[in-house]
């Protein structure tokens, strides 16, 4: 089980992830909960349904009221945080199928640090004697909010093909596009059916390349099971990088006044140099959504967020990944602004990898690190793993994972040089992690 202020995850039914474990982190985070009320949602996993009436009979048995949205979005329950004060959801994001995990919300955000520290000293707490809580169903004005958001003058002219991949999305997307585009195609838009994995950065998305294509649309959206990640697949039918995704929304941000972005450490150089070009400036976060949303709030950033999730953040809006958001926002693109996002994007190249590597030993590889990659850099940075800065465009960075036995090795360079650089870089971490088994 893996524990960190992107939440709790872990394959449920085994030993590190279970009911128990489940009532033990709800009755915690119960003690963090000072409205009294907390909103709660789900994703489509088969083991989702489950846990969450374990979640909910919890935090009411714990005196809480509970406002159940059932199946939906992570930013629509994060918005609805604004209101309540609190929020649970029931998911594992882009993990297998066999995962789950909960997310914590205080605030309208995802816990910082000492929140989640001071979070797990309860975990063994006993119920205090009191009230019950009560259970209620809830609904989410989470669309028409972005359709506010987004449209000032009617449906934009384009055609949407949209892939939900049978996650919590699920009718959100559908709604979302019948009020801003004139004409929409879904694929795997049934809850719990699927014929694509959760996560649509690493999948093929033939289904809805093939309806982009098919139906000559103008673009294409693909949502990960819990909805704030966002894969673009263009009119022509090829499926944009991540990084490309997210320089798309920031481009539309940019174009809507907002000057001040925030990205997490591990983004393309091009958002950097397209921010700056644009009159804007940036600020860099240690990797994770909480740290970005930290740093927006540290710095009073307008938008921004994570390029190797595609996960775009409007702070003013929600304070999370949003890819129904980032769906939207790129949507008010004009198409020539659009292709010229993407051919300044495309002078970069980014390799993202992982090397499996037991837990216990990251913080031993990554302290060695630095003087490994030191020899060969003009900076490195330690704010987050350890990232070293070659040049004005390539970088190296190797950080662990907060979700799995693994140590992300990411590069960026202009395209010819990428692959030999990830190549340097992987060689160098598998030859320390050697070192210290």
């Amino acid at each position: 089980m893996k524990i960190s202020i992107s939440g709790v995850r872990g394959i449920y039914g085994d030993q590190d992830l279970n009911s128990i474990e489940v009532i033990k982190f709800a009755r915690a985070f119960s003690t963090q909960v000072k409205s009294g009320r907390c909103t709660v949602a789900r994703d489509t996993r088969p083991s989702s349904r489950i846990i969450s009436e374990v979640v909910c009979s919890t935090l009411m048995s714990n005196g809480i009221d509970v406002y159940d949205l059932g199946i939906a979005p992570t930013p629509a329950a994060f918005r609805e945080a604004r209101t309540t004060g609190a929020a649970i959801i029931v998911t594992a994001s882009h993990n297998p199928l066999e995962w789950n995990g909960l997310k914590f919300v205080i605030k309208g955000r995802g816990l910082f640090e000492p929140e989640l520290e001071a979070m797990l000293q309860t975990i063994s707490a006993e119920r205090e004697p009191g009230r019950f809580g009560r259970w209620f169903p809830s609904a989410s004005t989470y669309v028409e909010d972005i359709a506010a958001l987004t449209l000032s003058d009617g449906k934009n002219s384009f055609g949407a093909g949209v892939d939900c991949g049978g996650g919590a999305a699920c009718g959100y997307a559908e709604g979302l596009f019948k009020k801003i585009a004139k004409r929409q195609v879904s694929v795997n838009g049934i809850p719990g059916i699927s014929s694509r994995g959760p996560d649509p950065t690493v999948d093929d998305l033939a289904d809805l390349r093939s309806a982009v294509t098919s139906n000559k649309l103008d673009l294409g959206f693909a949502l990960d099971l819990d909805g704030d990640r966002l894969v673009v697949v263009s009119g022509d039918g090829q499926k944009l990088n991540s990084d490309a995704t997210l320089l798309l929304s920031v481009a539309r941000s940019l174009e809507m006044g907002m000057k001040k972005i925030a990205t997490s450490i591990d983004t393309s150089i091009a958002i950097e140099k397209y921010v700056k070009n644009h009159g804007g400036t940036i600020s860099h976060s240690k990797v994770g959504e909480a740290n970005v949303v930290s740093k927006m709030l540290e710095v009073d950033a307008d938008a921004g967020g994570e390029g190797s999730s595609a996960g775009f953040i409007m702070p003013g809006f929600n304070m999370c990944r949003d890819g129904l958001l980032a769906a939207a926002t790129i949507s008010t693109l004009d198409k020539k602004s659009f292709n010229e996002v993407l051919e300044f994007s495309s002078q970069f190249s980014q390799i993202r990898s992982k090397i499996p590597a037991d837990s216990s030993l990251h913080a031993r590889v990554i302290e060695k690190l630095p003087s490994v990659f030191g020899k060969d850099a003009t900076e490195v940075l330690t704010i987050d793993g350890v990232k070293a800065i070659v040049d004005d465009s390539s970088w190296i960075l190797v950080r662990p994972s907060n979700t799995e036995h693994a140590i992300r090795v990411s590069v960026e360079s202009v395209a010819s040089r990428t692959p030999e650089l990830y190549k340097k870089a992987s060689e160098s971490v598998m030859k320390v992690y050697d070192q210290v088994k």
